[in-house]
C-alpha cells in the first residue's frame, strides 16, 4: 500500500509516517530528504517556495511512489495540484491528512529544534493548505499513538 502522509510543517508527519511504517510492515520515506539545498536554504532564510521550486521535488516523490508497491511517504503535499502531481501514473494511492488548530501546531513547531523550516514559516503553510478531496483527514491534538490509531482506522475502510 501507498501512503502519503501530508499536512503543514509541525503536524507531524514524520513521527507518524514513521510510526504508519511500523505498523503496516513497510518502508518509510521522509518528503524533506529530497529537497534541494537551494530550496532549503530559502525555506531556512524564511523565503516560502514558490511551485517552480517544487516541481522538481514532487517530481522525485513520484518517482519513489512509482518505484515502491508499499511504502508510507511523509511530504507536505499543501495543495491539490501537488497531490494531483505526486500520484500522477501510480496506482492506488492512499491520503492521511494530519490538520489541527494553529496552536496546538505552532506549540509542536516552536518546540522543534534543529529543523530547516522556521517556526515563523507556518503562517505560509496555513494559508497554502488545501484540505483532501480523499482520503483521512486526522486532527492531531491527541498523542502520536492516538494520531497513528486513528490514521490507521481510516485507512483500513
Amino acid at each position: 500500500m501507498r501512503v502519503v502522509v501530508c499536512g503543514v510543517s509541525g503536524a507531524g508527519k514524520t513521527v507518524v509516517g514513521k510510526k504508519l511504517a511500523v505498523a503496516l510492515d513497510c518502508p518509510f520515506v521522509d518528503a524533506d530528504d529530497y529537497h534541494s539545498a537551494a530550496n532549503k536554504a530559502k525555506m531556512a532564510g524564511h523565503v516560502p517556495l514558490t511551485d517552480e521550486d517544487r516541481w522538481p521535488w514532487l517530481d522525485a516523490l513520484n518517482q519513489v511512489l512509482r518505484e515502491r508497491a508499499d511504502v508510507v511517504l511523509a511530504c507536505s503535499a499543501l495543495k491539490q495540484v501537488y497531490r494531483d502531481r505526486l500520484e500522477a501514473g501510480v496506482g492506488d494511492v492512499r491520503w492521511v491528512a494530519l490538520v489541527g488548530s494553529r496552536e496546538v501546531i505552532q506549540r509542536r513547531v516552536d518546540a522543534r529544534v534543529g529543523h530547516f523550516m522556521p517556526a515563523d514559516m507556518l503562517a505560509s503553510q496555513l494559508a497554502t493548505w488545501e484540505p483532501l478531496t480523499s482520503g483521512v483527514s486526522v486532527n492531531v491534538a491527541g498523542t502520536v499513538d492516538e494520531t497513528v490509531q486513528k490514521a490507521l482506522a481510516g485507512l483500513r475502510h
